[in-house]
């Protein structure tokens, strides 16, 4: 379970973190993207750290969420900041009535952003895509906890769509190529899920 002070520490704890892997997400962003997946995520995490620095422990859920969200807004129109974004915004949402997320709340969190990303971008689970990587959160998510199970989870995943062909974005018009490389999009929610407090054992 994670409640608003947890949750606020977690985000700020992860935004202090993402300079330190963006020039790796652009050099893989750049075999197969604009190369700017780093330094998107890099612009939300300093403004989306700027706003939260702001906000008491006792804010809420869904009042944090809606903060990152509309840092993240203003960061980027790039295609990944805009879906990151909208994440938050569903994130805001669903916690708009709740003082802590379970577990299997936030299993279905997941699986609700997976549905609202795949509506706004057309890609799907199995389509070499964060959903992919976001999927194999949700499902550990619904199983008994173990400690660093988010990590080696969306390790399994990585490894798992790394012979596979992107089929959506601009990798897929490397479509070849792509087979036998990471998914830019996979490798930054692993670097985001490593930063987690949690997962630092």
């Amino acid at each position: 379970m994670i409640a608003s002070a947890e949750l606020l520490n977690q985000l700020r704890h992860v935004c202090a973190q993402i300079p330190g892997f963006t020039a790796e997400l652009n050099v893989l962003d750049g075999q197969l993207g604009d190369g700017d997946l780093g330094a998107t995520l890099e612009k939300c995490a300093q403004l989306t750290g700027a706003a939260l620095q702001d906000l008491l422990p006792d804010t809420g859920l869904s009042e944090i969420f809606r903060v990152a969200a509309r840092a993240c807004m203003q960061a980027s129109g790039s295609s990944f900041g805009t879906l990151l974004a909208q994440a938050l915004i569903v994130a805001s949402k669903f916690s708009s009535d709740k003082t802590a997320l379970t577990r299997p709340e936030m299993a279905t969190l997941l699986h609700q952003i997976i549905d609202t990303l795949a509506q706004r971008g057309g890609a799907i689970p199995g389509d070499k895509t964060v959903l992919d990587g976001l999927q194999a959160l949700a499902e550990t998510l619904e199983k008994p906890a173990h400690p660093g199970e988010l990590r080696r989870s969306m390790q399994a995943a990585l490894d798992s769509f790394r012979p596979l062909p992107n089929r959506m974005g601009r990798a897929r018009m490397f479509a070849e190529k792509s087979q036998g490389m990471d998914d830019p999009g996979m490798v930054a929610l692993l670097r985001l899920v490593e930063s987690l407090t949690e997962e630092k054992s």
